[in-house]
């Protein structure tokens, strides 16, 4: 068996409250710090072969904490195939985009990304560490939107904004990837692209 978890980053220190996106100079909240040690305890059991990461800041420090729970050094690799959307949106206010629904997708062009631009990137990934890790356990650390759509992939459905808000049905309890949560999608040896399993955790709450 192959699988391969992406975990969304933990939470992000966000003082002045705005959709930080691609934005450099954004890093783990104490909390999110937390939440990253968290999943990376519940990984080390698992014979994790190799951690990637967003280019992103908050994804590189919550990779590094997810790093310092394996029992034996593993490979750390920075992979732009899980980066953060790329929208236009970045540096507006939490509120504005509360007001927008978190619509990222209605009125695009390029460069900015579709959900299936998005989608593509994940599914590129996917291949590529199936390719690499054959038989093993590969985490990637990513983004919300990015990890949403491959779930709804590997349910079969649509990589749309409307799906997006039915991730319930998909095993997702919260509705939405949480800070630090470990999706997980198994292939056996030799199986076609769609996954055969699919595991949503969430580590426990620090205190």
């Amino acid at each position: 068996m192959t699988t391969i978890s992406l975990v969304r980053h933990g939470l992000v220190e966000n003082p002045n409250q705005v959709y930080y996106g691609r934005l450099a100079g954004f890093g783990l909240a104490q909390l999110g710090r937390a939440q990253a040690a968290a999943a990376g305890r519940l990984l080390a059991a698992e014979s994790v072969a190799a951690i990637y990461h967003s280019p992103m800041q908050r994804a590189a420090e919550t990779a590094a904490l997810l790093h310092a729970q394996m029992p034996a050094p593993v490979p750390l690799v920075e992979s732009p195939l899980l980066n953060e959307i790329h929208s236009p949106y970045d540096g507006l206010t939490v509120a504005e985009m509360e007001r927008r629904n978190w619509d990222f997708y209605s009125q695009l062009s390029t460069p900015y990304e579709f959900p299936n631009d998005v989608l593509g990137r994940v599914v590129a990934f996917f291949d590529m560490a199936r390719r690499r890790h054959a038989g093993q356990h590969v985490v990637g650390v990513s983004h919300g939107d990015p990890i949403a759509f491959a779930i709804l992939w590997a349910f079969g459905r649509p990589a749309t904004a409307e799906q997006r808000q039915l991730l319930r049905d998909c095993g997702v309890a919260e509705g939405y990837p949480s800070h630090a949560s470990i999706s997980s999608f198994t292939w056996p040896d030799g199986a076609p692209e769609r996954t055969v399993s699919y595991r949503y955790r969430t580590p426990p709450t620090p205190i």
